[in-house]
């Protein structure tokens, strides 16, 4: 049996999918006797201007108000929780800073942009850290859990966001406590953990006295009230209606102080629900008429989820009925609204043509069948699409995440031995300094010209260490930098969006039954990975092995840009496919060319890569030239969203290149963009590689 934010609804076909989702996708979004007693008082109000200390600031009121704005007016949401950060920044309040970038981060996840919101809740988790004030360490969590469940990491969430509850306990901020203990029921699903959590919630609610937050709360209880009912337990129908009913009542009297409209909209269904799924025959003017105003709210204020699932369960109604022509003009009227909306729905539209292909169905109408369901494989496909589009997406968010969680944690660990060892340092310096005094002490009583001499010595000895430490310490470095640059060079070589989007591409093949090509491509693909491993740990490979390498990343490349582009290497007969090159040294510029120069005009026209590789044996170099037809680097500089990003892979072999000038001065590179007004767009990488 389906539910919608927990309750009951009708065991019925398409719209139960699309209904399950209400309550993550809404409730996931923001000396003497004086002495002593005065020694007594002090320790009773140290906790207390402990927490006092922390209360809110007037930036963090600014930010919660830009934060209170994002329903009705997105631009000054934003504008308003910027003022604050700018301001935050200028006091250099890093509570307060790390306080609004939550609240952006929570603004940009309920307007649905990943990449934003990831950025903003690892840097106010970031700056956080670096405080001791648990506020914003509270806030910080809460963002960073609320970015774990929007990617789908349950585990993660609940870690973060059981931190931030503790949290606002100790600072008795009953409001925020309602919310996350809300958050957190949901996370559970089910059982005793979710209904701790949610009477808890409600428990806080009340104390704040914010309407928000009890409705919020009170939605938390309503959905285990829902599970015990269904489930057969020690609760009556009669209870969970007067529940709801309160709910409602509570919603209606304080709407212009609930921000969350889509809340009051949930409340609505929730109620029509359990009068469907309640005692025969149902009451239809009640379950009629919350469904009528959850429609309205979800019309207002542009709640899709809301609309679909009060439309959709108004159609289903009718259909169980056997009234099929008000369920089909519900069906369309849906389609039709979503029509007049700038955005397109495809889960919607998918889900509205189902059940206009399944009344076709029941009238026998297949000539309205066949086009309702040419309408629904169209939409179901785009909405499939975008589905595994949120997967690659979110296990990319979570592998960066991740990676940076994991740097984070091993520079403490860094600078911790760092302190170790300056502090152990300090310590033998602090007994050498006593033995030289003693040592100088007694020479000095004993014998002067003695004295003088050692001294003399000694100084000639600490030059003569000082050098040896300095030659030591450049040799030392030097080698840290040769094995950094060889560590990097390893890291920079298999992009992880070169191999999500790949893996990906092979994917849809087993799916569409192209299971020969996507074996082949996988097979490639393994090569490819071992060739790059064991070639980045080799002083050199072979001419013919580099080609082989280059020739494999290059048709994995294709399959991932659905081949909008052409390649061939060319080379002379008389050159020496056994010839010794350092490794992946091409391979970065092949790369670059591909992604900044052949894949933004890949609908446009076809891309053509050119690698041509000729042997000077005078000055015992291999001149490797690669040339495409692309947009060129001016244009690509131009469509750069983030011009503090730079190209780790090219870099890492500009510096590798310079390590090797030393043995030969004509080694380097140079970068030629060609004149689209006089030739073909494009750029041409002239590489000049030493022959081992």
């Amino acid at each position: 049996m389906a539910k919608i934010n927990g309750h009951l609804t009708t065991p019925s076909s398409n719209f139960s999918p699309p209904f399950t989702k209400l309550r993550l996708l809404f409730n996931l979004m923001e000396g003497s006797n004086h002495t002593h007693l005065f020694r007594l008082l002090l320790l009773f109000m140290l906790p207390i201007s402990q927490v006092w200390a922390q209360q809110s600031t007037a930036i963090e009121k600014k930010a919660k108000q830009g934060y209170a704005k994002r329903f009705t007016d997105t631009l000054a949401s934003l504008q308003t929780q910027r003022e604050a950060l700018q301001l935050a920044q200028k006091e250099r309040n890093k509570p307060d800073e790390a306080i609004c970038y939550a609240y952006l981060a929570m603004t940009y996840r309920r307007l649905l942009h990943l990449k934003e919101f990831t950025r903003y809740a690892e840097r106010s988790y970031d700056i956080a850290n670096q405080t001791q004030n648990n506020r914003a360490t509270a806030y910080a969590n809460w963002a960073m859990g609320l970015l774990r469940s929007y990617i789908d990491d349950r585990s993660g969430a609940l870690n973060y966001m059981l931190k931030a509850y503790r949290l606002f306990e100790q600072l008795h901020e009953y409001e925020h406590c309602a919310k996350l203990g809300s958050d957190i029921s949901y996370l559970f699903s089910s059982g005793a953990q979710a209904k701790k959590y949610a009477d808890e919630a409600l428990s806080y609610a009340e104390k704040s006295a914010d309407p928000e937050s009890i409705l919020h709360a009170r939605l938390a209880v309503g959905s285990y009230l829902s599970d015990d009912l269904s489930s057969g337990k020690q609760i009556t129908w009669q209870h969970v209606l007067e529940f709801f009913k309160q709910s409602i009542a509570l919603a209606e009297n304080a709407g212009d102080r609930i921000i969350s409209k889509s809340n009051i909209g949930i409340a609505h269904i929730n109620l029509a629900v359990l009068y469907m799924n309640g005692p025969k025959p149902i009451n239809e003017q009640a379950f009629l008429v919350n469904l009528q105003k959850a429609t309205s709210i979800g019309q207002k204020y542009s709640l899709r989820n809301i609309y679909r699932s009060s439309l959709g369960l108004r159609g289903q109604f009718f259909v169980q009925k056997g009234q099929y022509r008000i369920a089909e003009s519900l069906f369309k009227e849906g389609i039709a609204y979503q029509h007049t909306l700038p955005y397109k729905d495809n889960d919607l539209f998918a889900t509205f043509y189902g059940c206009l292909k399944d009344l076709a169905a029941r009238r026998r109408d297949y000539e309205s069948y066949y086009e309702y369901d040419k309408h629904y494989s169209k939409y179901n496909k785009l909405k499939y699409d975008e589905n595994m589009q949120q997967i690659l997406q979110n296990t990319d968010a979570m592998f960066e995440s991740e990676k940076k969680l994991s740097r984070i944690s091993q520079l403490e660990k860094e600078n911790k031995l760092q302190k170790k060892n300056k502090l152990l340092s300090y310590g033998i310096s602090a007994v050498l300094l006593i033995g030289l005094i003693f040592i100088y002490r007694s020479y000095y009583y004993r014998q002067r010209y003695y004295q003088n001499r050692e001294e003399v010595l000694q100084q000639q000895q600490a030059n003569s260490e000082l050098k040896v430490e300095l030659m030591e310490r450049e040799t030392l470095e030097t080698l840290a930098e040769k094995i950094a640059l060889e560590r990097r060079l390893l890291q920079s070589q298999m992009d992880p969006h070169f191999i999500f989007n790949l893996l990906g591409s092979i994917q849809s093949m087993i799916l569409q039954n192209d299971r020969i090509i996507a074996v082949s491509y996988l097979g490639k693909f393994a090569k490819l990975t071992r060739q790059v491993l064991e070639q980045s740990r080799m002083e050199h490979i072979t001419l013919e092995e580099e080609i082989s390498t280059l020739k494999n990343y290059i048709e994995l490349q294709q399959l991932r840009l659905n081949n909008s582009f052409d390649y061939q290497i060319d080379y002379k007969d008389d050159l020496d496919a056994g010839l010794r090159i350092p490794p992946l040294l091409i391979q970065p510029f092949v790369e670059n060319a591909i992604e900044h120069g052949l894949k933004p005009f890949s609908d446009t026209r076809r891309g053509l890569l050119d690698i041509y590789l000729r042997w000077d044996r005078d000055l015992n170099i291999l001149e490797c030239s690669i040339l495409d037809n692309g947009i060129g680097l001016e244009e690509s500089k131009n469509r750069k969203t983030d011009t503090k990003h730079h190209s780790l892979s090219t870099k890492i072999t500009d510096e590798r290149l310079a390590l090797m000038l030393e043995h030969n001065p004509h080694i380097g590179m140079e970068v030629i963009n060609r004149n689209p007004k006089t030739e073909t767009s494009g750029c041409l990488i002239k590489l000049r590689i030493p022959i081992i």
